[in-house]
């Protein structure tokens, strides 16, 4: 059966839609998170509350949480920035998180590796058909699209033994293939940020530094306070940007890990499936 120009079309549309969505999903919310942090730093952090005397050019007061949140806003405008990359850390974490686990499937996943590859060993397709469905997750809809196509051709006399062993290699690459970006959105970003949250900061620390010289540098007696000041804000952003930088690297390695383990399962099984079926067609 052909298939018309229209409804290729219609196809790459429908799957050029979905991509497009995700990143303007990402942009938006990149955007506000940037401006939540300015908010953050200026109402909170810039509270006058947290000064002395309730102004904000004055140093921040002796003591109490107050203080610190005072000492932070004086790290400069390098800091609202900094700020922002730690909220899109976390929360691109905490959606990768939940979006793995649910890939994961309903059940533990080394369980479900074994128990379907149990049944395959006994010849049970139907069973294993029903393990993958009550797993869910991408495992369990990559494993069940195998398992679906390994029932359809099994008994199809227009194709050699060769021609089923590679019509189900595709299936499993396809479904995998279809499975993996969902799994890998967003992650670009968390890795972005474990390199850009170190040079911005490092930017924050040259210009903290570039303060403090010049109080040196004046005549006289240098100034004490404008010296203490720059030394603070270097510090300060030097501080946030190397946190930042390490809270993205442990995220990123993390997830990479945990995808890496779902697709080696995926393999595992898939290779069990090819070595059942081939065992059997004759």
């Amino acid at each position: 059966m052909s298939t018309s120009p229209t409804s290729k079309s219609v196809s790459s549309a429908n799957t050029s839609a979905p991509k497009a969505s995700m990143k303007l999903n990402s942009g938006i919310i990149i955007v506000v998170l940037i401006i939540v942090a300015g908010l953050l730093y200026n109402f909170v952090l810039g509270s006058p509350s947290n000064f002395e005397g309730d102004d904000i050019n004055n140093h921040p007061i002796p003591e109490g949480f107050g203080h610190w949140l005072g000492i932070i806003h004086k790290g400069g405008v390098i800091v609202p920035v900094l700020m922002s990359f730690f909220l899109m850390v976390l929360t691109f974490s905490i959606e990768r998180l939940v979006t793995i686990t649910l890939a994961t499937g309903s059940g533990n996943l080394d369980s479900f590796v074994r128990n379907v590859k149990s049944l395959l060993s006994n010849g049970n397709v139907e069973g294993a058909k029903a393990a993958a469905d009550k797993q869910k997750g991408s495992v369990g809809n990559v494993i069940k699209s195998v398992l679906t196509k390994y029932g359809a051709i099994a008994n199809d006399s227009s194709m050699d033994k060769d021609q089923k062993v590679a019509s189900l290699q595709k299936e499993l690459e396809e479904s995998t293939a279809l499975e993996l970006p969902m799994l890998e959105q967003n992650l670009a970003i968390i890795a972005t940020l474990v390199s850009v949250s170190t040079l911005v900061g490092l930017l924050g620390t040259v210009l903290g530094m570039i303060k403090a010289f010049s109080a040196l540098a004046n005549a006289g007696a240098p100034d004490s306070a404008a010296l203490s000041t720059g030394i603070s804000e270097a510090l300060i952003n030097t501080a946030l940007g190397i946190g930042t930088s390490a809270i993205a690297t442990i995220a990123y390695n993390y997830f990479t890990s945990k995808i890496d383990g779902l697709t080696y399962n995926i393999d595992e099984i898939g290779f069990s499936i090819m070595q059942n079926f081939a065992s059997k067609e004759k």
